[in-house]
């Protein structure tokens, strides 16, 4: 039956209550305002499992009513028998704060998860939590949900303004598959080879075991580390270890100049020499570790994976990757919010429990929300404002973490006009070259639908830790400097016939010497207020499938606390 109605049991001397409840469509009905303090005993017959949605839908129909006021949750009684007898009282005085304030009923309403910031972290992670029936709500400062990754359609092109592609993950495959997503999937060609900028030229990147060691651009010093790793035995150092000490130490210099330094930069925009190899990557660090042997333990890492028939590929979705973040954000419907900042927040007590008054800034009107569970995944930086108010340590550690700055600069020119075959994936550059320019994508040659017939796009990066005022340059500034360095390497005739600037400031955090400790006193610090979490681009990689893997990973301790 899709509706049931009951006068519930109240003491005589009140107003009867009629509370009717659509446990199919989800919608509650308040007929009669029940008085201060009255006892409501819900009927019988709810079995456990509908007794939370019940509850749920009730305290959401009242706590829209201002004569009523707010449940507090704490005095709630649960004894999940065949007979259910729930003792809730509705309380018009409503949660009091760390400094005594008692919040006014007709400004607060209770949500179990709110989720601050709408980037692919806090999009993936409550998505999880409503697919489970944890009403986690998100609030958005910004217009757009989606954080970095950002694709935009123009003059016949299709921009990628943040991230170029992802690699699959199992988790990822999975979300493609329940947001509908597996037919807008594309993969770049799984042999498209990469390129490196050497003396000037364009060297294709020996990342195969047989290509590297036939490779001219190695010397036989640098091959003979190599085979030495494979049957040697070494230990990592006690103390952190930057990705360039690491290189030298395990191999040569010329592998960190040519090969390692350049893909440094390509994946976190930072500086090899400063870089922390136990936090940037983990499993090389590992590796050495439990086996003696980069070689070795990768191999041994490789064979005890969880889903070793998973095999990562680069991908991107038809539209672009936003597609990923719309799909996510549709999902969410009314749970997400935009254009809705956090300008407060503050430890709120209600019985025996530990919650959070956070106040909303929306169209200039403040509402107020109490949350069990608030989950930042905001950038470090906004987070660290954020928690400065009720916990200054963490917010001094989030705000100690660096950042790097990135300009991507995309260019288009006519294919006719190009002298380079584009059969690839793209290049980087080492920064012995002596070029301000990190590395480019072709974009065209990796996804279909990139550029017009007859055209190519490139997306190139500029800044990174090692040129950090590159995001000062104008966008015409930027534009001329990458058209003069990749003209020649592409052998370009022309100026470019389309060009767009994206600048961040803050691109990508920095795993830098330290890293691993900041992280760990983040985790601890953490702990001694329950119900905060932190999720984002700064805890396990910058990568979006490290983002969306440490996301569920929060749903799920989330979940954990409210089963408790």
């Amino acid at each position: 039956m899709p509706y049931f109605g009951e006068a519930l049991s109240v003491q005589p001397s009140s107003p009867p209550t009629i509370i009717l409840l659509d446990l199919q469509q989800s919608h509650a009905t308040a007929l009669l305002n029940p008085v201060e303090s009255t006892p409501i005993h819900l009927p019988t017959s709810i079995e456990s499992k509908r007794l939370a949605q019940t509850l749920s839908l009730l305290y959401a129909t009242l706590t829209k009513i201002q004569a009523v006021g707010r449940i507090d949750l704490s005095l709630c009684s649960f004894n999940f028998y065949r007979s259910c007898d729930v003792d809730c009282r509705l309380l018009r005085s409503g949660v009091r704060t760390q400094d005594g304030r008692m919040l006014s009923d007709s400004m607060t309403t209770h949500v179990p998860v709110l989720i601050v910031g709408a980037g692919i972290s806090g999009l993936v992670c409550a998505h999880s939590l409503r697919l489970s029936g944890v009403d986690a709500q998100v609030v958005e400062a910004s217009r757009r949900p989606g954080g970095m990754i950002r694709s935009e359609r123009r003059d016949g092109y299709l921009l990628e303004l943040g991230p170029q592609s992802f690699s699959s993950t199992p988790q990822l495959d999975e979300l493609c598959r329940n947001l509908g997503l597996e037919n807008e999937l594309l993969t770049a060609p799984h042999r498209a080879p990469r390129f490196l900028v050497i003396d000037g030229q364009l060297k294709q990147a020996p990342l195969s075991p047989p290509a590297f060691f036939t490779s001219s651009l190695l010397s036989a010093r640098t091959k003979w580390s190599i085979l030495r790793d494979t049957f040697g035995h070494t230990a990592p150092p006690d103390e952190d270890e930057s990705v360039a000490a690491f290189v030298r130490r395990k191999f040569s210099a010329e592998l960190l100049d040519k090969l390692v330094g350049p893909f440094v930069s390509g994946i976190y925009a930072g500086d090899a020499e400063k870089l922390s190899l136990r936090a940037a990557f983990p499993q090389l660090f590992e590796a050495e570790r439990t086996s003696g042997s980069i070689i070795r333990g990768m191999l041994r890492a490789t064979k005890s994976k969880k889903d070793p028939k998973h095999k990562p590929a680069l991908q991107s979705f038809r539209d672009g990757n936003e597609t990923f973040a719309r799909a996510l954000a549709a999902r969410l419907g009314p749970a997400l919010r935009t254009e809705v900042s956090v300008t407060e927040i503050r430890v709120a007590s209600a019985g025996t429990s530990t919650n959070y008054e956070v106040t909303l800034t929306a169209n200039e009107s403040m509402e107020h929300l109490i949350a069990d569970n608030v989950v930042f995944t905001t950038p470090a930086p906004a987070a660290a404002n954020l928690l400065r108010g009720i916990h200054p340590g963490l917010a001094s550690a989030l705000a100690s973490i660096e950042y790097a700055p990135v300009a991507v600069v995309s260019l288009a020119y006519p294919k006719d006009h190009i002298g380079q075959s584009l059969d690839g994936f793209g290049f980087l550059i080492p920064r012995s070259e002596g070029l301000r320019t990190l590395g480019t994508v072709w974009n065209s040659s990796l996804f279909p639908g990139r550029a017009p017939d007859g055209h190519s796009l490139f997306t190139s990066f500029v800044g990174g830790a090692t040129d950090s005022q590159a995001v000062t340059l104008s966008p015409d500034e930027l534009v001329s400097l990458v058209h003069k360095e990749i003209a020649p390497l592409l052998q370009i005739r022309q100026a470019p016939t389309f060009s767009n600037v994206t600048l961040y400031p803050r691109a990508l955090p920095q795993y830098n010497l330290g890293y691993s400790q900041l992280v760990a006193s983040l985790l601890k610090l953490g702990v001694e207020f329950p119900g905060l979490w932190l999720a984002g681009n700064y805890l396990r990689g910058p990568a979006i499938g490290a983002c969306v893997e440490q996301a569920l990973c929060v749903a799920n301790e989330i979940r954990a606390r409210e089963a408790r």
